[in-house]
């Protein structure tokens, strides 16, 4: 039906049904107030008239009824009590006189007759419609029935566009169990969650509680996992508040949701004050941290990125999602260029004058730089040492280089370049203008080289999982939530900072596999875990700060800041002027350097 249509069929009802109230209280009520009158007449006019005006201004001609809810019902109310005493003023203004008691009775069969007309729809609806077809879907139980838990199961149960039907909640508010909510029992605390998929032959779980913390969620998930249902969440909280997602839009958990620490608040206003209006560039920004730096550097609207990278495919795909995103009127520009190209970094840091520079490019995949240290040296350190001297002799004001916790006490050649790199950007700020940071973190979940997308793929072609030692433990966190790291310590740097974050407790690599397995809907019995030995370079567990270089409070909510160092530049310089070709012997001074296993003739402080 046309609005057209619905509008003009809504009038005629309405207009039917307030007539018809108000002459049928006069006939009730006949005997008082002598039949039929002038003034009667002036009022079903003047209560017909201010009906279509009050209804039209609360909108109930564009509400959709099938959905009515207290919301409706108030306007309908409003629009009614409202056409009432404009009625009865009218009444008053031409015979000095009103007459109350058919009023009254006018009102209250006003609103049966308007509300019962609007409702009725959706009382049908809900009584017939919604359940014709529940026989045919999944069985739902929804996990939290607060406000998104509730709306969740009434979208559920009013939508034909979904195989899923919810039957029962489950809430550990005491004061909610054994009740009934939109008529689906409250069955009780997550404790019983395998009792109610049993006795409620349960299909699918949906856990509705965007604020979940993610330990409340893993002990959620473990609950669940005593079932062979299908679990799926709702977005969290960190989701609703970005407009990321809805609450109605139901996903899959990831194993990312299980794991990392809780997100920090960022501080915006610190953060805009130094890239809103300016000229940022990010090197790596076709890769995972160097892309959703990127994405989060727009939020701020700078003037300009410079979006550069040596991969031509993954800078072209990162370019047209900023672009086709843009909403702040930011200027793009991609660069491909090879940060070991020194000629390079210096003419594109005097060509686009940056302020800010975020340095994201590096190989930081362990066992291949175990075998190729010299490309290691190459392209995080002399790289680097490139990218960091041009920001210097261009005047860039910030300067952020993303490092990793593996270059705590590295053993590995990966580790060992890293840690060398914030050797040299520490040892620039030094005599610098720029200020030079660099950012610590650990494994970053769903990055290029992680291990969940290795899992996943392990798991799809039925296992096995390889994971290298059952007591293998890392750090994690999420992509975005590194990358707000990165833009925080830009707006915290003073200059020769180390920044760390705090990422709560390392999580065991074969309790990852685990989750995986469960998550992804087998068992451990169907798809079999394998150790396979420590590979070279690799630690059982990383160190976000070496011994000594912790400051015990926190210079930002769950950031620390890494303590004075010693810098050997000297020998650095000897490295990088002295190509060694004998890959083992390469690697053996580079973890000499890092681990301080040098002799101490030219150590340099840090201020």
């Amino acid at each position: 039906m046309t609005y057209e249509k619905r509008l003009a069929s809504l009038m005629t009802i309405d207009s039917i049904i307030v007539l018809t109230s108000i002459y049928i209280c006069n006939f009730i009520l006949a005997p008082t107030i002598r039949g039929f009158t002038s003034t009667l007449f002036i009022s079903s006019i003047t209560l017909l008239v201010g009906h279509h005006l009050f209804a039209h201004y609360y909108k109930l001609y564009k509400r959709v009824w099938k959905y009515a809810s207290i919301g409706e019902l108030i306007s309908v109310f409003k629009a009614v009590t409202f056409s009432i005493l404009i009625t009865a003023a009218v009444q008053y203004l031409i015979s000095q006189d009103i007459y109350f008691r058919t009023l009254a009775i006018t009102w209250m069969m006003h609103i049966i007759l308007i509300g019962g007309v609007r409702f009725s729809w959706r009382l049908y609806r809900d009584t017939y419609v919604s359940k014709d077809h529940s026989h045919d879907k999944k069985r739902v139980l929804i996990i939290g029935a607060g406000a998104a838990g509730t709306m969740v199961a009434r979208q559920l149960k009013h939508s034909n566009d979904t195989d899923l039907y919810p039957v029962a909640f489950i809430d550990d508010d005491p004061t909610k169990q054994r009740l009934e909510i939109l008529g689906l029992p409250v069955h009780g605390g997550r404790e019983t969650i395998a009792n109610a998929v049993e006795k409620f032959h349960i299909n699918h779980i949906i856990i509705a509680i965007p604020s979940l913390r993610k330990q409340q969620l893993n002990s959620i998930i473990q609950e669940c996992n005593k079932t062979r249902v299908k679990v799926q969440t709702v977005p969290m909280l960190e989701d609703l508040v970005s407009g990321k997602l809805s609450v109605n839009e139901i996903r899959d958990v990831q194993v990312e949701d299980l794991l990392g620490r809780e997100p920090v608040e960022l501080d915006t206003a610190a953060i805009k004050e130094y890239i809103a209006g300016n000229v940022v560039l990010v090197t790596g920004a076709g890769g995972s941290i160097g892309s959703e730096v990127c994405r989060q550097i727009s939020r701020f609207s700078p003037a300009k990125v410079i979006l550069l990278g040596h991969g031509e495919n993954s800078i072209y795909t990162i370019e047209m999602e900023l672009k086709n995103n843009n909403e702040n009127d930011i200027e793009y520009i991609t660069e491909i260029a090879d940060v070991q190209d020194r000629e390079k970094m210096f003419y594109l840091m005097k060509k686009h004058k940056p302020s800010v520079v975020f340095h994201a490019a590096a190989h930081k995949h362990v066992p291949l730089m175990e075998r190729n240290p010299e490309e290691a040296v190459k392209n995080n350190v002399i790289g680097t040492k490139n990218v960091a001297e041009a920001a210097d002799y261009h005047k860039v004001d910030t300067f952020v280089m993303i490092s990793t916790d593996k270059a705590v006490n590295p053993t590995s050649v990966m580790g060992s370049t890293k840690r060398i790199a914030e050797m040299i950007i520490q040892d620039l700020d030094r005599h610098s203008q720029t200020r030079f940071v660099a950012v610590r973190f650990g494994n970053v979940l769903g990055s290029r080289g992680s291990v969940i997308p290795l899992f996943k793929a392990q798991i799809k072609k039925g296992g096995p999982v390889t994971v290298t030692h059952p007591e293998m433990v890392r750090y994690f966190m999420t992509i975005p939530e590194a990358s707000r790291l990165v833009l925080q310590a830009g707006a915290l740097a003073e200059g020769g900072e180390i920044f760390v974050l705090d990422m709560g407790e390392p999580v065991k690599i074969v309790d990852l596999a685990r989750n995986l397995i469960r998550l992804s809907g087998y068992t451990e019995h169907e798809i079999g875990i394998e150790f396979t030995g420590v590979r070279p370079g690799e630690k059982l567990f990383e160190e976000l700060l070496g011994e000594g270089e912790v400051h015990e409070e926190q210079v930002y909510p769950k950031i620390y800041i890494g303590k004075t160092a010693r810098l050997y530049m000297e020998e650095i310089h000897e490295i990088l002027h002295n190509k060694e070709t004998d890959p083992l012997v390469l690697k053996q001074r580079l973890l000499d350097l890092a681990n301080n296993r040098v002799a101490p003739r030219e150590l340099v402080a840090v201020r």
